[in-house]
C-alpha cells in the first residue's frame, strides 16, 4: 500500500503536492518523494522519512511547476532503501515520471522482456520502476514527435495488456500533462477530481477521496476498473476506458484497515462501512453468547474505533477509550521487522487502569495479523486489573498472504495459518476470540447505497482474482516477505544508502 497525487494547476503546485501527501501519511511511512514540471524541465526530491522531514524548505523552493505528482511508499518487499523511493524517471520518450500504489504479480516475466524485447534497463528491484518502462515503451512505439490523447491511451490499453496484479498509477508527460490509471479489477483506489480559481480549472488525482477534501478539490468519481483520465499541462480532462473486460473487484481490507474514515472509495464511505462492521460483530456475539457478561467495549486505537462504537452501541455496553495512544510513534503493521513491532507496541499504547480494573472486557481491533500487537495489548489489560479480556475482529482471519500490495507477512507468521479461532485464542491469550464473518464484512462494505458485488478478499479466502497466483509464486514471495530476508535486505540497503551519500 502507498500513496499518490498528481495535480495539474495554474500556479506552483509543490505546496498542495505536499498537502495531499501529509493527507496520506498513513498508506506509507518508508519514503516519499515528489517531481514537479516547469519549462520543460523536471525538479525532483525523494528520499527515505516522513513527507515532513523528507521535504524542507530548501528543497520545496526548487520544486517549481504548475504540475506534478508525488508519492508516499510503504515497501511491499522489504526493502527499504532509498533507490527505490519514487516518483520513477525514464528520459524516453519525452521524459516520463511515474508512482504506482499496488504490485505486478507477473513482474519477473515483464523485467526479462523489457530487457530482451524493448532493450530498456531497470536499475531496481521495484515492480514501479517495471511499469514505467513499460508505459514509456508502449508509448514509444506510437512514433509521435508529440502524444497526443489517443496515443497515451492506446499505450494504457498495452499496459493492461501485459502487466497483471493490483495497480493505480499517475504519470506525468513533460511539457504535456499528467494521467492517471487502474488496473483491470480496480483493485487498488484511485480518484479525481477539481477546484475552481482565479486562474481557472485546476485538477488533482489522488488514492483517496480525503487528500482531495482536504485541498479544496470536488471528487468527480473513482476511475472505474481498467479506466485512464489525462489531463492536459492546460488543464484539457478527458477520460477512457482502455481495458477489454474490466471488472470491479477492489480490496476489501482498504476498508477493514488502510483507508482514513472520511475518505469515500468506489462510492462506499469507509465510516458507514465500519459502522456497519460493528453491527454485524454484536448480531454475531448475541448469537454465540445472547448472555453475555461483556462489562465494557474498549478499542484499540486508532482504525477499530468506528467498529467498537457502534458494536457497543448494539450490545447496550460501555463504551470506553481504555488506552491512550502515543501520536508520534508509526503504525505498526507496516513496521519491518518483527522487533520493532514489539518494541513499538508499549511506546504506543499505554492502559488506564480505571476503564480495566474488575471488569469482563471486550477489545475490539481491525484485524489480526501477527497476531503479537494485539497478544501484548491483551496482557496490559491484564495487568491493568481486567477481570476476563474477551478480543473481537473487526475482519475475519487473515490466513493468506495479499499479492496486490499490502506486505502481509510471510504467510507462516500469520497467526490464524492453519490454526482454528481457539487456537488463535490461546495463542494471544484472550478468554474469548470472535472473529467478522467474510460473508459479513463483504455485506457491511457492499451492502450499503452503492452495491458492489465483489471484493479482492484473497487475505481471507485464499482466493486470488487475478489468476495467475500460484504455489510456485507464493512460495517466492514467502522468501522474500520473512522477517529474516527483510533484515538482510535492509541491511544491505543500508550500506547503498551510507555509499550514496
Amino acid at each position: 500500500m502507498c500513496g499518490i497525487v498528481g495535480i495539474v494547476g495554474k500556479s506552483n503546485v509543490n505546496q498542495a503536492l505536499y498537502d495531499g501527501l501529509t493527507v496520506l501519511q498513513h498508506r506509507g511511512q518508508d519514503a516519499a518523494g515528489i517531481v514537479t514540471s516547469h519549462d520543460g524541465r523536471l525538479f525532483l526530491r525523494k528520499d527515505n522519512g516522513l513527507v515532513r522531514d523528507v521535504f524542507h524548505q530548501r528543497h520545496m523552493q526548487r520544486l517549481v511547476g504548475h504540475m506534478g505528482i508525488g508519492h508516499v511508499r510503504y515497501p511491499t518487499a522489504g526493502s527499504s532503501s532509498s533507490a527505490e523511493a519514487q516518483p520513477f524517471y525514464v528520459n524516453s520518450p519525452y521524459g516520463i515520471t511515474l508512482a504506482h500504489n499496488g504490485n505486478l504479480t507477473n513482474v519477473e516475466q515483464l523485467a526479462k522482456e523489457i530487457y530482451e524485447s524493448d532493450l530498456r534497463h531497470v536499475n531496481t528491484n521495484s515492480d514501479s520502476e517495471v511499469l514505467l518502462n513499460v508505459f514509456a515503451h508502449e508509448l514509444a512505439q506510437r512514433g509521435k514527435l508529440q502524444p497526443t490523447e489517443e496515443d497515451i491511451f492506446a499505450a494504457v490499453s498495452e499496459v493492461h495488456q501485459r502487466c497483471i496484479g493490483g495497480y493505480a498509477v499517475v504519470a506525468m508527460i513533460t511539457g504535456y500533462g499528467i494521467v492517471g490509471f487502474r488496473d483491470p479489477n480496480g483493485i487498488r483506489p484511485i480518484v479525481f477530481g477539481q477546484r475552481h480559481t482565479d486562474e481557472g480549472v485546476e485538477y488533482m488525482i489522488a488514492s483517496e477521496s480525503v487528500s482531495l477534501d482536504v485541498l479544496g478539490f470536488t471528487l468527480i468519481r473513482d476511475l472505474a476498473p481498467g479506466e485512464a483520465v489525462y489531463i492536459t499541462e492546460d488543464g484539457k480532462l478527458s477520460t477512457r476506458q482502455c481495458a477489454s473486460n474490466p471488472h470491479l473487484s477492489p480490496c476489501i481490507f482498504e476498508h477493514v484497515y488502510l483507508a482514513r474514515p472520511d475518505s469515500i472509495m468506489d462510492g462506499v464511505s469507509v465510516y458507514k462501512a465500519r459502522l456497519r462492521m460493528g453491527e454485524k460483530l454484536a448480531e454475531k456475539i448475541l448469537r454465540e453468547r445472547p448472555d453475555h457478561d461483556i462489562d465494557v467495549v474498549i478499542p484499540i486505537p486508532d482504525t477499530s474505533r468506528t467498529s467498537a462504537l457502534e458494536l457497543a452501541n448494539h450490545l447496550g455496553v460501555k463504551f470506553r477509550e481504555g488506552f491512550v495512544k502515543n501520536r508520534y510513534i508509526g503504525r505498526t503493521f507496516i513496521m519491518p521487522g518483527q522487533a520493532a513491532r514489539k518494541k513499538s507496541v508499549r511506546q504506543k499504547l499505554n492502559a488506564i487502569d480505571l476503564e480495566f480494573r474488575g471488569k469482563n472486557v471486550m477489545l475490539v481491533d481491525d484485524s489480526i495479523v501477527r497476531g503479537t500487537t494485539c497478544k501484548q495489548i491483551i496482557q496490559m489489560a491484564r495487568e491493568a486489573g481486567a477481570k476476563n479480556v474477551y478480543f473481537c475482529s473487526a475482519a475475519p482471519a487473515v490466513r493468506y498472504p495479499n499479492v496486490y500490495g499490502i506486505d502481509m507477512p510471510s504467510v507462516h507468521e500469520l497467526i490464524a495459518h492453519n490454526r482454528s479461532t481457539e487456537q488463535v485464542a490461546e495463542l494471544i491469550g484472550a478468554d474469548w476470540l470472535v472473529y467478522q464473518d467474510l460473508s459479513d464484512l463483504i455485506e457491511a462494505v457492499g451492502g450499503g447505497k452503492i452495491k458492489i458485488e465483489h471484493f479482492d478478499c484473497a487475505v481471507f479466502d485464499g482466493q486470488y482474482i487475478t489468476g495467475d497466483v500460484d504455489e510456485c509464486y507464493l512460495n517466492r514471495i514467502e522468501q522474500a516477505r520473512n522477517d529474516g530476508t527483510k533484515v538482510k535486505s535492509q541491511a544491505a540497503s543500508a550500506i547503498i544508502d551510507l555509499y550514496n551519500d
